[in-house]
């Protein structure tokens, strides 16, 4: 057993991580060899490192507070001086610079989470506005039915990796201005999981998953609108190795209407009607979303005049009622007349002392600072 390793870095038995690493740093930056090469000097930075090696790390500091050995598991002497425990180089650069630990060693879960995806779903107007349930297909990776996500052939399983002995991760000693410093990286013969496959299945290839096609019942909600996204959460890829699936991303594509324009949650149309209708009065048949319905529009109507329909629009999303419909009426006139059309015309239009209209005129909206004038009653 070693020396007492908080009287090594002068600090408290209940001394937090932080203190430990004011501690370490300002020992280290004193008797670094780069500093003071006396070998008995060397020998004390030897000693600090160690010291700080299981004071930094939670489980190695709490088997010497209870007596233990840190590191009997390993059998390594510790320190810069070899040994399989060296000081790692990133847990020096954090103890100088600041920062997280290393984290958690060992090898890599092989399972990793998978892709998600995003599918284009083309919908008619109607189906936006109601909402409907729908079959979409698209390309994924699914579980391997042969390996189910192991990877391995049949009758055959993982072997432990002989680069780094099931560990997961190698050790290199490298040289650095502290001496020196043994770095820990993911082994790459099993990129970091400790095992390997040597026969890998014949379906899948080791990987643990296939691509198809697949069909899915998917529900959409009434009140979409183009390019709104729907996240079906976990129902992506499956990941390597049988790790979790991704999310589908759902993209709502609204095909164009022969009469509708969606605006929000409004539609709009225009009807054109002719000059007699507009002046007499008519009743329209109009399609809507929910059917036929029938339109009066009323005598002495001009062009422009808008015809509103409340509650024929769309849903509103994830909220109750519907927008409206709204109708612009276009007035149309007539551009060839027969002979008694336009001697009828000229007639009516004589009856009404219009056979030589003088025309009204009316000001135009003006600029902004003339209907701030206006506005303000000012001339």
């Amino acid at each position: 057993m070693a020396r007492d390793y908080y009287e090594i870095l002068g600090v408290r038995r209940e001394a937090s991580k932080d203190e430990i690493k004011k501690a370490y740093r300002r020992l280290a930056r004193e008797l670094h060899p780069d500093v003071n090469p006396d070998p008995a000097t060397q020998e004390r930075f030897k000693e600090v490192t160690q010291a700080y090696e299981v004071l930094s790390d939670e489980s190695k500091r709490r088997m010497f507070d209870m007596g233990a050995d840190p590191f009997a598991q390993s059998g390594a002497g510790g320190g810069f001086g070899g040994g399989a425990a060296g000081f790692p180089f990133d847990d020096i650069m954090n103890a100088f610079f600041g920062g997280g630990g290393g984290g958690g060693r060992g090898p890599r879960d092989r399972a990793r989470r998978g892709r998600s995806i995003k599918v284009r779903v083309e919908l008619d107007l109607s189906e936006t506005a109601f909402g409907v349930t729908k079959d979409v297909t698209f390309p994924t990776a699914v579980l391997c039915d042969t390996c189910h996500g192991e990877g391995t052939a049949n009758g055959t399983q993982r072997h432990t990796c002989d680069m780094c002995q099931g560990r997961g991760e190698v050790s290199q000693v490298t040289r650095s201005f502290l001496g020196q410093v043994m770095t820990t990286r993911p082994c790459p013969q099993c990129a970091g999981q400790g095992t390997v496959i040597t026969d890998p299945c014949p379906d899948c290839a080791g990987e643990g998953r296939v691509r198809e096609r697949v069909t899915r019942k998917v529900q959409i909600p009434a009140g979409v609108e183009d390019g709104t996204q729907i996240q079906l959460a976990g129902e992506g890829e499956i990941g390597p190795n049988g790790g979790p699936r991704g999310d589908i991303f759902l993209e709502i594509v609204q095909k164009p209407h022969p009469i509708f324009e969606r605006r929000g949650d409004d539609l709009h149309c225009t009807v054109t009607v002719p000059m007699t209708a507009a002046a007499l009065g008519a009743s329209l048949t109009i399609e809507t979303l929910d059917g036929e319905e029938e339109v009066d529009v009323r005598p002495g109507t001009n062009s422009d005049h808008v015809i509103t329909l409340d509650g024929r629009g769309c849903r509103h999303l994830n909220d109750p009622g519907r927008g409206d419909l709204m109708i612009r009426v276009n007035v149309e006139t007539p551009n060839k007349l027969d002979e008694e059309q336009e001697a009828l015309l000229r007639k009516f239009a004589e009856l009404r002392g219009e056979n030589h209209p003088p025309g009204k005129f009316s000001p135009g909206h003006g600029n902004f600072f003339s209907r701030l004038r206006d506005a303000f009653g000012t001339r």
